[in-house]
């Protein structure tokens, strides 16, 4: 069946432009056209196919024979489709007709599938906790509390739902593993809360159904990061099993990545380093911040000292000037990774050799900002005791820089930044009592320092969890005194006869109860009497 689709459709591809070209031969040749005689043609269909044959092979042989009026010039694939097409003599008449075939079983383009039916159920979740941020260091954080709701859209009345749970676990993936095309040592998963909410198989009415949920993340649990050497993330999972006649269908999931950051705190005060630089006399003071954010931008004031020195033999002055200054971010990634079970070490082997086999430290550095500057600096060489180089340096990240922030974890991951700063100075020489005539002496030198530089998210005007909590019953302060009296009312009197009203007399005002009014009124009433 194939082939012959083939040749159907390459029969479609004839043209008038056969037919013209067959027409200018015949004219060129001036031969006699042959007679057609329609009894020689329909004496059944053996002699139409040989007729057919014998005229193709006759244009094979001949390219000036003349074609019959009934038969233009055909390929091979054409005469192969006229006698598929069909046997019935009327095919064979004076006028030749393409004939559509249909095949009902095959469908060109595209196949009428059904599309699927769509879920007897849906998960979903709304978290109601604040953005997940630690707080402090991880020996001093008190963690994140996490908290939401789990959704359970029903879509079908009576729905069976034979287990429904969710888990929250930590995923490491190294991108350096111990072993190359091993997923273990690729990957690590901890579980850190499970909830199970459907245990037993439960009919649920069509609808929306709430599950609450909670949990606690411990202060020394790492932030979230994508360095060059490993990726930790927080999966929250869910899972729901409906079930029909007794038996498991296929269950519908929820998948959602949480993000948690770590917030350090920041020192009011900048710090302060001293750098020398022997043998030279040349002394670098630097103020600047401590701990910086992913945006924004920072500043670190550099003061150079002890560039002039004065040369009593000779009688001249030598002078250090900046002529360059580079900065750069650099972030180094620690981790150790690990050894799946596969690849652990056997029982029997040297002690170093397990400790080896157990994983391996992977350590890595990359450049999240630099530049380069050849002036914005100020330069006093008055004298030689009193010659300095002043300077504020701006820095921040580069812009889409792809960073971590710093974090140190029990499995042994530390990401670490520092600010580093390289000045290249060229030494010079002048006479004292003309300091304009200036030489270059050749001598040159870099000055390289490190600051350790703490990278971390803006707290913004969060507050950890605990600092948000109501007061618990012992942080409650003593209550008042209680009363050492019981006072007991008489059968017959009322409340107010024993308990002075708010609005009572005081310092001789009247009060403007109906018992004071009346006694009120009977002052009023004598002699000399009134308001």
């Amino acid at each position: 069946m194939p082939h012959r689709v083939v040749d159907f459709l390459r029969s479609s591809t004839h043209s008038l432009e056969a037919q013209v070209s067959n027409l200018a031969k015949k004219k060129k040749s001036g031969a006699r056209r042959r007679r057609y005689s329609p009894n020689r043609v329909a004496k059944g269909s053996k002699s139409s196919g040989r007729a057919s044959s014998a005229s193709a092979s006759e244009d094979d042989s001949d390219d000036n024979a003349p074609a019959p009026p009934y038969s233009p010039r055909v390929k091979m694939a054409d005469s192969r489709a006229s006698s598929f097409s069909s046997d019935s003599p009327k095919e064979h008449g004076q006028h030749h007709h393409h004939h559509r075939i249909s095949f009902p079983s095959m469908h060109f383009g595209r196949s009428s599938k059904e599309t699927p039916s769509s879920s007897p159920a849906t998960l979903d979740w709304k978290l109601e906790s604040p953005p997940l941020v630690m707080y402090g260091d991880p020996q001093t954080s008190s963690g994140a509390l996490l908290s939401g709701q789990l959704f359970l859209n029903i879509k079908e009345e009576g729905l069976e739902i034979e287990s429904l749970g969710a888990m929250l676990s930590i995923r490491v993936a190294q991108k350096r593993p111990f072993a190359n095309h091993c997923v273990d040592c690729t990957n690590q998963r901890t579980e850190l809360k499970r909830w199970d909410f459907v245990q037993h198989p439960l009919v649920m009415a069509k609808g929306e159904h709430s599950f609450p949920f909670s949990v606690l993340l411990e202060g020394h649990l790492p932030s979230s990061m994508d360095g060059p050497l490993v990726s930790i993330s927080y999966q929250f999972k869910a899972e729901a099993v409906p079930r029909a006649n007794g038996s498991s269908l296929a269950p519908f999931r929820l998948e959602k990545t949480l993000d948690v950051r770590r917030s350090l705190p920041i020192s009011e005060t900048p710090h302060h380093s001293v750098r020398v630089f022997p043998p030279t006399n040349i002394k670098a003071s630097a103020h600047y911040p401590h701990v910086i954010h992913p945006i924004g931008s920072y500043t670190l004031a550099l003061r150079l000292d002890g560039i002039a020195k004065l040369n009593s033999k000779v009688n001249t002055v030598e002078y250090w000037k900046l002529k360059k200054l580079t900065w750069k971010l650099e972030e180094t990634t620690k981790t150790i990774a690990p050894a799946c079970e596969r690849h652990s070490p056997k029982l029997g082997e040297a002690a170093e050799e397990q400790q080896s086999k157990k994983g391996v430290i992977r350590s890595e550095s990359r450049i999240i900002g630099e530049k380069t500057l050849f002036s914005g600096w100020k330069s006093n060489y008055t004298s030689p005791t009193d010659s300095t180089v002043e300077l504020e340096l701006d820095y921040s990240l580069a812009k889409n820089a792809k960073y971590a922030c710093d974090s140190k974890s029990r499995d042994g991951t530390e990401v670490t930044h520092q600010l580093v700063v390289e000045m290249v100075v060229s030494q010079e020489w002048a006479p004292v009592n003309k300091p304009s005539l200036v030489t270059h002496t050749g001598v040159g030198r870099i000055l390289r320092m490190h600051f350790g530089t703490i990278l971390t998210e803006r707290a913004g005007i969060g507050i950890s969890w605990d600092n948000e909590a109501p007061p618990i019953y012992q942080d409650v302060p003593p209550s008042p005194p209680a009363y050492s009296q019981e006072t007991f009312f008489p059968a017959g009197s009322s409340i107010a006869e024993v308990i002075e009203p708010l609005d009572g007399a005081h310092g001789g005002r009247l009060s403007r109860t109906s018992t004071d009014m009346a006694v009120a009124g009977d002052i009023g009433a004598g002699p000399g009497g009134g308001w």
